[in-house]
C-alpha cells in the first residue's frame, strides 16, 4: 500500500510530456463519453422544477463535463498498463507516449477539483457535493478497486455513469427527488447490458489484460443470459416514471416502444450461439447491434422526458 501511495504522489508530481498537442489532452478527457453524460445531466437540469439562471445552467453543464472528463483522465492514469495490451485503448495519449502519466494525473485531479469547486459557487453545495462523489466513485471505487477483481465491476460501477441526472436536477433545486433517483436507477440498469454487449466481442482483448469482465470469467453464454436478464428488467424500471405520474403519455409511449426494441436487440444476442460453435467473438455482430443501439435507447429516452415536461 505504501508503495502504492509513493507512486500516486509521484506521478502527480511528475512534469507533462511537452510534446503533446491540444488534442491529445482532450483526448484524455474521453470525450465520446462525456458526450452521453453532458447530454443527461442536461436533462435532469431541464426537467427539474423552478428556476435557473440560463448562464449558470450553462456553467453547470460545463462543470458535469469537466468533472466526468478528468475522472477519466485519472482512469487513463491508472489503466495505462492494460490500455498499452489491449487493441482497442493502445492508441490512447499514455500508452501512444504522447503524455507522461504524471501529466495525466495530475491534469485530471486539477480539473476535478476546479470542476467541483466552481459548481459549488455557480449553483449549490448539493449538486457540487454529488459531482465529487461521482468523481471519487468513477475514479477509485470503479476503477481502482473493481475493474480488476471482480465480474460485477460493471454492475456496481454502473452508478458512476448515473450521477449526471442527479447533479443536473439538484443545480436548480438544491436536493435531489423521486424523479431523478428514477433516471439514476435507469442509467444504472442500463449499463450492464450496454458494457456487457461491447465485452462479448472484445472479450479477447479483456482476456489478455487480464481484466475480470464477464465473459472471461463466465463465458460468452452466460453473459448473453445477464444482457437479457438486465434489459428486461430494465423495461419496467424505464416506465415507472409514467407509472408514478412523473411523466406524460410522450414519455409513457417512447419508453415501452424503445424498451420492446431493446428486449429485441438483447435476445438477439441471447439467441446468437456462435460462441457455442468455436465462432471467433470478435465478429459477435448480435452483440454490436445491441451495444450500438443501447446508447441510442438512452439518449432517446432521456429526450423523450425532456419533451414531456416541456410540452
Amino acid at each position: 500500500m505504501s508503495d502504492r501511495v509513493s507512486n500516486f504522489l509521484h506521478d502527480a508530481v511528475s512534469a507533462p510530456h511537452l510534446g503533446a498537442e491540444p488534442k491529445d489532452w482532450l483526448a484524455l478527457l474521453k470525450p465520446r463519453v462525456v458526450s452521453l453524460v453532458v447530454f443527461t445531466g442536461a436533462i435532469g437540469l431541464v426537467i427539474a422544477p423552478g428556476h435557473i439562471n440560463p448562464l449558470l445552467a450553462v456553467v453547470a453543464i460545463f462543470c458535469i463535463a469537466l468533472g466526468a472528463g478528468a475522472a477519466g483522465a485519472i482512469n487513463m492514469w491508472y489503466d495505462r498498463d492494460i490500455d498499452a495490451i489491449m487493441r482497442r485503448t493502445t492508441t490512447r495519449p499514455i500508452p501512444a507516449g504522447k503524455i507522461e502519466p504524471g501529466g495525466a494525473l495530475g491534469f485530471g485531479i486539477v480539473l476535478s477539483v476546479i470542476s467541483v469547486l466552481l459548481l459549488a459557487m455557480a449553483t449549490n453545495l448539493c449538486a457540487a457535493g454529488v459531482l465529487a462523489f461521482s468523481i471519487f466513485y468513477y475514479a477509485v471505487i470503479y476503477t481502482i478497486w473493481l475493474k480488476r477483481r471482480t465480474p460485477q465491476n460493471i454492475v456496481i460501477g454502473g452508478g458512476a455513469g448515473a450521477f449526471p441526472a442527479v447533479i443536473g436536477w439538484a443545480a436548480v433545486t438544491g436536493h435531489i427527488g423521486l424523479l431523478p433517483m428514477l433516471l439514476f436507477l435507469i442509467v444504472f440498469f442500463w449499463t450492464p447490458p450496454h458494457f456487457w454487449s461491447l465485452s462479448l466481442y472484445a472479450c479477447t482483448d479483456y482476456e489478455k489484460a487480464g481484466v475480470p469482465m464477464l465473459p472471461v470469467v463466465k463465458g460468452a453464454r452466460h453473459t448473453r443470459w445477464n444482457v437479457f436478464v438486465y434489459t428486461l428488467l430494465l423495461f419496467p424500471l424505464a416506465l415507472s416514471p409514467w407509472f408514478l405520474g412523473l411523466a406524460g403519455r410522450i414519455y409513457g409511449a417512447t419508453a415501452f416502444v424503445l424498451g420492446a426494441a431493446f428486449l429485441y436487440f438483447a435476445w438477439g444476442v441471447l439467441r446468437d450461439e456462435q460462441d457455442a460453435k468455436g465462432v471467433s467473438l470478435t465478429k459477435d455482430q448480435p452483440a454490436r447491434a445491441a451495444f450500438k443501439f443501447s446508447i441510442l435507447y438512452l439518449f432517446l429516452l432521456f429526450a423523450a422526458i425532456a419533451v414531456d415536461r416541456l410540452v
